[in-house]
């Protein structure tokens, strides 16, 4: 029997939370605190979780980390959320975190994007099409920010691996997004908005049905608003939620993201909820711009 992975498909026309990964004072993951956060966002509304994604500094993790944080995710979950795991590197370390996402239960990947120095648009079809072999009976998710890659590559793509069922668009180009989507099929995959609530209500009014965010760590029900303005068409309420989340998402993006994680934490600290710590290549937030965020997190319903 043909596996059709429509309640994959339904939990990705949603809000795809990618939780934070705390850490201690001496840099291990906080697997206390890490539970806190993910019962927050379930009993906040969120039923569906990427472990490993980039908000949870999904390169600054070593192998193991990786592993506990998708264990941890699996087993707070239970049944109360859909699991997206984040999965990538070369592809034998691919397939592995991809294996051992179902072995626990979990069931769909997200591929991250190449990280590649000469990526070419046949060799990323044959990476991803390594993975999903791999794994057939989960649902698999490639991450694109590639602005160069044509649709039509992954049409191909899913001609040889039907599970491959959607995908996290993150080229920040509405009008490349609408065109990408209808030349790989628009109703044959899944569209989810990759750059989160400031992209989601053009990526929504071109094809997109879910958004992926990193802010729902801080404010679960102004993510859980924005969606429900864009399902039922409703636009300028959804602007309203844009305005609202606008100047935080301004700071997450400054300088090339530099601070996309950083500041996240940073409203999580002031929150109480888990340290400010990020790893390398990201920084602490400097002590000047600590007290805006917190200012905008504590004027949020949270």
């Amino acid at each position: 029997m043909t596996t059709t992975f429509e309640t994959q498909r339904v939990a990705l026309a949603d809000v795809v939370a990618i939780p934070v990964t705390p850490f201690t004072e001496d840099g291990r993951v906080d697997q206390d605190a890490h539970r806190v956060l993910l019962r927050r966002l379930l009993d906040g509304g969120v039923r569906t979780l990427t472990p490993n994604g980039n908000t949870g500094e999904f390169y600054a993790l070593t192998p193991e980390e990786r592993r506990l944080v998708t264990e941890l995710t699996v087993q707070e979950a239970g049944e109360r959320a859909a699991i997206l795991v984040g999965v990538g590197h070369d592809v034998p370390t691919a397939v592995a975190s991809a294996r051992h996402a179902r072995e626990l239960g979990a069931r769909m990947v997200m591929v991250h994007q190449p990280v590649h120095p000469y990526v070419s648009a046949a060799g990323w079809v044959d990476y991803h099409r390594a993975i999903a072999e791999a794994v057939p009976e989960l649902g698999v998710v490639p991450y694109i920010r590639n602005a160069q890659l044509p649709g039509g590559r992954l049409a191909e793509l899913a001609d040889h691996c039907p599970n491959v069922i959607g995908v996290k668009y993150a080229v920040p180009d509405a009008a490349k997004f609408a065109a990408f989507a209808r030349d790989a099929g628009l109703d044959r995959f899944v569209w989810v908005a990759g750059l989160a609530e400031p992209y989601a209500p053009s990526y929504f009014s071109a094809g997109a049905t879910g958004f992926t965010s990193g802010l729902v760590n801080v404010a679960p029900s102004v993510s859980l608003n924005m969606i429900e303005a864009l399902r039922s068409g409703d636009y300028p309420a959804a602007m309203k939620v844009w305005e609202q989340i606008r100047r935080f998402e301004e700071l997450r993006a400054a300088n090339g993201s530099a601070d996309n994680v950083t500041v996240v934490k940073e409203a999580l600290a002031s929150l109480g909820l888990c340290r400010r710590d990020v790893r390398p290549p990201g920084r602490a937030l400097p002590e000047e711009e600590r007290a805006e965020v917190a200012a905008i997190a504590a004027g949020w319903s949270v």
